[in-house]
């Protein structure tokens, strides 16, 4: 597909946005997801059936407000993010930054769920691999794939959204029909206690990727409605129907971990599931994560970077990271997420509705369906990128309330 057919470096024109149902339907699929279950898992390990879902109101209500806000700026000027970051205050070095942290995120979670991966493959052959050679072949065939463009991965995508929904639906079914609900509410969770301010940036920290690239999806809604029922529809399924049923099933069987979980309640259908989860949400994040770095050095130096021989390097830093277990940091992952994005969505926001720093050349270059000049770009925007630092300090630092929030609401002040 071209670049204009996609449209990749283009806004999109009135004549191609999509229908209520389209759009909400790819938000769906992209909110409930292989790592949306971990979460849930995560938080019945270490938590109340009560304490889990007052973490994940809370959470639900920040991605919403975020995801509201990005979203219907992506739909008003038909913009991805990344064309629309390039017009919010940060200048060409600063979005070069925003490019690597994105960029280190993603690599991040390629090697949470290259390490699930591994464990789901470990777990079907008996432990005849062992995690670390299952981690190494794993992440090194995805990466081979993943650089030389085998289109065979796009298959994944179409059966594993479907295929995740029916098994979650079936582990609920059997979870109703073998056990108590109320004594499943009830349960005392076993797993290392966590705070509920913890929980709550926890949760915002595994979304906020998805909350971030809302534009991507919502440059195809026809009107800011559109916008406001796509990401509350997806919320309420991503986040309370699959975190709920996560959590009482952690509750249920006692463990956090997915692969266990769907190995033992969906036998070889729910392992099938894990892997075909990782691989498609694995394909994405090592080829984003690879043209975020490529983008960025381009920005900053102005040298393109072979596609090809990046991706490999960024995928063999993936594989080491997997082997030596960064998967049993996903909770310090998910903070330093927390911390991070926040500040960086709060200055968009601030700069696209309050500050209008490049509402003119936007609102003028809409009328024609063009964008605005890339000479237009500053080349440092200092204002957003200390408030951003500020907002990240602040969160790391101070223990009172929910330390995505503070990042979020200094960044903003500050800006």
């Amino acid at each position: 597909m071209s670049d204009h057919a996609s449209y990749s470096l283009y806004r999109v024109p009135l004549s191609a946005r999509l229908s209520l149902l389209n759009v909400t339907l790819i938000r769906i699929g992209q909110m409930t997801s292989l790592s949306q279950f971990m979460l849930g898992a995560m938080l019945g390990h270490a938590m109340t059936f009560e304490q889990a879902m007052i973490a994940t109101l809370c959470s639900t209500l920040i991605l919403e407000l975020l995801s509201l806000g990005l979203g219907i700026a992506g739909a008003r000027e038909g913009l991805s993010i990344h064309l629309r970051s390039r017009w919010c205050g940060f200048g060409r070095i600063g979005l070069a930054l925003v490019g690597i942290i994105i960029a280190v995120s993603l690599l991040g979670w390629f090697d949470i769920q290259n390490s699930i991966l591994a464990n789901s493959l470990n777990y079907s052959t008996n432990n005849w691999f062992g995690f670390s050679w299952a981690a190494i072949i794993s992440g090194l065939t995805l990466t081979t794939l993943v650089a030389f463009g085998v289109k065979a991965l796009n298959w994944t995508a179409k059966i594993s959204v479907p295929l995740f929904t029916l098994v979650v639906g079936w582990i609920f079914f059997l979870l109703v029909k073998d056990h108590n609900i109320i004594n499943l509410i009830t349960t005392t969770p076993t797993g290392i206690a966590m705070t509920l301010s913890a929980a709550i940036t926890a949760v915002v920290s595994g979304c906020m990727t998805g909350a971030f690239t809302t534009p991507d999806i919502s440059r195809y809604c026809q009107s800011s409605r559109y916008v406001f029922w796509m990401t509350l529809t997806s919320i309420i399924i991503g986040e309370f129907i699959v975190n709920g049923i996560a959590i009482l099933i952690a509750h249920a069987l006692d463990t956090h971990d997915v692969v266990t979980i769907m190995g033992q309640t969906a036998g070889w259908i729910g392992l099938l599931t894990v892997i075909l989860s990782a691989i498609k949400i694995n394909d994405l994040n090592l080829y984003s994560s690879s043209l975020g770095v490529a983008s960025a050095v381009e920005g900053l130096i102005g040298k393109k970077l072979s596609y090809v021989w990046l991706t490999i390097t960024l995928g063999c830093i993936g594989t080491i990271l997997s082997v030596l277990g960064i998967l049993e940091k996903f909770v310090d992952f998910l903070t330093f997420l927390g911390i991070l994005f926040p500040p960086i969505i709060g200055v968009i926001l601030i700069d696209y509705y309050i500050i209008h720093t490049n509402r003119k050349l936007l609102d003028a270059s809409r009328q024609t369906d063009e964008l605005p000049s890339l000479t237009s770009i500053p080349l440092i925007g200092w204002n957003a990128i200390i408030s951003c630092l500020l907002g990240s300090f602040v969160g790391a630092t101070i223990d009172f309330g929910i330390p995505s929030l503070n990042s979020l609401l200094s960044a903003s002040l500050a800006y």
